[in-house]
């Protein structure tokens, strides 16, 4: 039997392949522009006027919020401008030719930025410890002060449905919080707004997209092969949990967007005295300067 699947796989015409996978690009592309649509009305993300900054990395994550962003701008009711940003952090081996050609090839206004924080991260951070932590402060700094000095508004990041959740476990589990990565962040002094149009996408739709797209995607190499960071451990958990109870994640996701502080425990939110929620909390606003925990790279800036 299965070897009759084979050979009629094996018979099947390039051409029909061809449009086979054609259908399910169309397919992908119009459900990852559906929701980053609905993302970036749903948490304006992006109003008229807007120059937009997308960090690039040369992961799958920031190609696809590139590629559906240059869409939907054909199209969107108002205008904002587009410009891809990369830093170049001079890790050894790192193919600098790849993210311009491709980028001249779209014909967006693009900027390399050149800083060896690699130089740094090796001589700073000992032998066999997480590197991702000052890496991602050094990278968030440089690109943070870019955006200031070039008239940025919002800078898009590459996150997805899945970092949201993966960094919602990861906080309750090593960082005694409840709290994750919001579609929109702003820094109290103005001077940043950080957005994440793939918020409601799935990684799984995404990777799937990046290679029906063939995009050339640049690994990042300087943490070497971390197996075990914490963030690998919730995520190999998060493909096991797919796999045995599909729809599992889907309604992990809809939590985060259904809050109700009267039925958890943070005294900041709702006075149980009183019975009543509180119009703003206890604590200050978080900011998007960089945290302290550390839970492992994130596959987007990877930022």
């Amino acid at each position: 039997m299965s070897e009759a699947i084979t050979a009629n796989a094996e018979t099947v015409p390039a051409s029909e392949a061809e449009r086979r996978q054609k259908l399910e690009l169309n397919k992908l592309q119009k459900r990852l522009r559906r929701e980053m649509g609905q993302a970036i009305a749903d948490f304006s993300m992006i109003e008229a006027g807007d120059k937009v900054m997308c960090c690039l990395s040369g992961g799958k994550d920031s190609y696809a919020m590139l590629d559906i962003l240059l869409n939907l701008q054909k199209s969107a009711p108002v205008r904002f401008e587009l410009i891809a940003v990369n830093l170049d952090q001079k890790q050894p081996g790192f193919p600098e030719e790849v993210l311009p050609e491709y980028l001249s090839a779209l014909g967006i206004e693009y900027h390399i930025i050149e800083k060896d924080t690699y130089s740094i991260v090796k001589e700073k951070v000992p032998e066999g410890k997480t590197t991702c932590g000052l890496c991602s402060r050094l990278r968030r700094g440089i690109l943070y002060n870019f955006a200031e000095e070039h008239g940025v508004t919002k800078i898009a990041l590459g996150h997805h449905r899945d970092d949201l959740l993966e960094t919602l476990f990861l906080n309750m589990f090593y960082g005694g919080k409840l709290k994750s990565m919001p579609p929109v962040l702003h820094s109290d002094d103005g001077r940043n707004t950080v957005i994440r149009p793939l918020a409601y996408s799935r990684e799984k739709d995404i990777a799937r997209y990046a290679r029906l797209r063939e995009f050339p995607i640049i690994p990042c190499n300087l943490c070497g092969s971390q197996e075990n960071l914490q963030r690998q451990v919730i995520k190999d958990m998060f493909q096991s949990w797919d796999k045995q109870h599909p729809g599992r994640l889907e309604t992990m996701f809809r939590a985060m967007c259904n809050v109700e502080p009267s039925h958890l425990a943070d005294a900041a939110l709702y006075d149980f005295r009183e019975g009543t929620r509180y119009s703003t909390g206890a604590r200050n606003v978080e900011t998007v300067e960089p945290q302290t925990q550390d839970f492992g790279r994130l596959d987007v800036l990877n930022i």
